[in-house]
């Protein structure tokens, strides 16, 4: 046995004992391919691999899901080959309660340190991973250069990293919210036409309606993460309440466009929101 053999498989084991789930990557950094039982998914894919937890497989199979904190598994027959065969150790973060986001080159870099909070830190070959205490939903290209890499993922194991964990803030739980794809042309930034009216007013006085803008103005103001889905979630509900008799106007619309500038969203994404919140309700 030589001593990177042995040294990667007894990182494996000290890493299943803190209850991170490792698993053996090959030359290029990826899985081994499954065993003969698993190829193709013939085994059914535990099940179709659609959840997040173990192969029960005896080999490192199934990717991520090959991940294991069992010393039985890590130090048995079926993982002898791959032990032999592997380039380095990667973990599944979500199986150890982690999120983590893979920064690949200084831009990125930069971009985290100027919008996320300061978590216990990993330098990678091309940039850094940024791990937070907590589990989310994988996703690559969240931002130019920025994967997140949870639940139904994994990362290489290149060290315990510097700093203290955070636990995992909302801006970056809203890397991966997705709007409703926009239907129709969006209206220009800051002139977007009110919805047309028809309906009866149930404002009653100016009073309600102005009301309701200044709350979502200070909605959108005093959000400290998730920006993003912050101020589209505040369209949606100004449309909802607003959008349909004929009150709201390009003033109104104007003040939210100005408030979610403020926190840094550009123009174009703020005609982006409010289209799409727009058609969600079929206004």
């Amino acid at each position: 046995m030589t001593q990177p053999t042995a040294f990667r498989r007894e990182l494996a084991l000290r890493l299943a004992a803190r209850g991170v789930p490792p698993l053996p990557l090959r030359a290029g950094k990826v899985p081994f391919g499954n065993c003969t039982s698993c190829t193709a998914n013939m085994c059914g894919g535990r099940p179709n691999m659609k959840t997040p937890g173990p192969c029960s497989c005896p080999q490192p199979c199934h990717g991520w899901a090959a991940a294991t904190t069992d010393p039985g598994i890590i130090n048995g027959p079926g993982w002898e080959r791959a032990w032999r065969d592997a380039a380095a150790v990667a973990y599944h973060p979500g199986g150890a309660g982690l999120a983590v986001v893979d920064l690949d080159d200084a831009e990125a870099i930069a971009w985290a340190r100027a919008s996320l909070p300061a978590t216990r830190t990993v330098r990678t070959t091309r940039g850094e991973h940024w791990l937070y205490q907590g589990v989310m939903q994988s996703a690559n290209a969240v931002r130019p250069g920025v994967d997140i890499k949870s639940t139904m993922s994994y990362a290489r194991y290149l060290g315990p990293g510097t700093g203290r964990m955070a636990a995992l803030p909302d801006v970056v739980r809203a890397l991966v919210v997705k709007e409703p794809a926009a239907v129709r042309p969006a209206p220009r930034a800051a002139t977007v036409p009110a919805p047309p009216g028809g309906g009866e007013c149930r404002h009653r006085t100016p009073t309600y309606l102005e009301r309701g803008i200044a709350m979502a103005e200070q909605r959108i103001t005093a959000a400290r993460a998730g920006i993003h889905a912050t101020v589209y979630r505040t369209f949606l509900a100004v449309l909802s309440t607003h959008g349909r008799c004929g009150c709201l106007a390009d003033v109104h619309v104007a003040r939210l466009f100005a408030a979610a500038q403020a926190k840094g969203e550009s123009p174009r994404h703020c005609t982006d929101a409010w289209t799409n919140a727009l058609t969600t309700l079929g206004l």
